[in-house]
């Protein structure tokens, strides 16, 4: 039997290739409104970006996600969307104690 082929995507933030269920869509639906597709399943034209907010921030500023929907996106869509995705972040792995402390 023959593996299945992994689809990858590119980080609009960082630039990364990484597997499609690591990163978080971006949507355009119809109507030009953008929001964030935690599922994936969405209608509209998509961009993908890493769940965490730095990564957002670094398309944000280098205008990625504008130039791959080719519109003009709001301050305060994208402030809507860093929010949404600090709630759904993961909490950062704790590193191993130190046991000679």
């Amino acid at each position: 039997m023959q593996a299945r082929r992994v689809p990858l995507r590119m980080c609009t933030g960082c630039g990364e290739m990484k597997p499609k269920k690591e990163l978080v869509r971006v949507v355009r639906d119809k109507d030009g409104a953008v929001s964030l597709d935690l599922t994936g399943k969405k209608a509209g034209r998509g961009a993908y970006v890493c769940p965490s907010p730095e990564c957002l921030r670094k398309a944000r500023k280098a205008r990625r996600i504008e130039r791959s929907f080719q519109c003009r996106i709001p301050d305060e869509v994208y402030d809507a969307m860093e929010a949404e995705l600090s709630r759904c972040e993961p909490p950062a792995p704790q590193g191993k104690e130190d046991p000679e402390n």
